[in-house]
């Protein structure tokens, strides 16, 4: 990884450390919320319903870069199932260690965002029995569906009709979360946004022109109303790809 942006430097540096010295703390009482996209050059998110054709070692590098600072990983249950989610691991050796030295769980929180319950119990995001991640749902959510999912994981209820993301991130507040990891897909960071919850989006951008009908980075409703300005805070480079971070200006 090199430097790019603000200050162009050709001598390469571990994406861990420097994804963890920069600064996250929040600005409200609610925790920071962070999102995490790849996109092509020509902006399609996934390659045959998948992100994995458009990155590569660099871009897992990053991914697990930002996932070794966040206290929670927030994701939509569509990207659940198309990218096949597995528990977090909390990231190599040291990435474990510096978490526990700032004082966080060896292993961040899953919070999956689901308002028809739509995941199966034998999915491997459930297969260990020492790992609950969070389902956020709402009260009109099948009452089957939630009693099979209660063995695997905790369910909880945030709103109606339409899972609330505010009080997500709420809640995940009130449990000790600082930082919240928004993973996608595109829906579910078009909520955030629409809902001005976003403080920061990191985008990397792969030297891919792959045209075909993938969605945006986020992708819903016209957002009626205007949000918060973006700020560009750096840009690194590995691998011909592009890591790019905005900041709430």
């Amino acid at each position: 990884m090199i430097a790019l942006y603000p200050r162009g430097s050709e001598e390469p540096f571990d994406a861990l450390e420097a994804v963890a010295a920069e600064d996250r703390t929040p600005r409200t009482s609610r925790p920071w919320v962070l999102a995490n996209m790849i996109a092509s050059a020509d902006g399609a998110t996934a390659i045959e319903g998948v992100s994995g054709p458009l990155g590569g070692p660099a871009d897992l590098e990053m991914f697990t870069a930002l996932r070794a600072v966040c206290d929670a990983i927030l994701v939509g249950a569509s990207t659940v199932r198309e990218e096949d989610y597995r528990p977090p691991s909390g990231g190599p050796a040291e990435a474990r260690a510096a978490r526990s030295a700032r004082g966080q769980a060896t292993r961040p929180q899953l919070v999956v965002v689901t308002a028809s319950l739509s995941l199966d119990v034998d999915q491997r995001l459930f297969a260990d029995p020492e790992y609950r991640p969070i389902i956020a749902t709402v009260a009109a959510a099948p009452s089957e569906r939630r009693r099979a999912l209660e063995d695997v994981a905790e369910v909880i209820e945030c709103g109606t009709d339409q899972v609330d993301l505010g009080r997500v991130i709420d809640e995940l507040g009130h449990r000790g979360a600082r930082t919240v990891l928004a993973e996608g897909g595109p829906s579910l960071n078009a909520q955030l946004i629409a809902d001005d919850l976003i403080d920061e989006w990191n985008l990397t951008v792969s030297p891919i022109l792959a045209a075909g009908s993938s969605r945006r980075p986020a992708h819903g409703p016209q957002v009626p109303h205007p949000v918060a300005p973006m700020s560009l805070s750096r840009v690194w480079q590995a691998d011909e790809l592009l890591f790019c971070r905005w900041v709430r200006a």
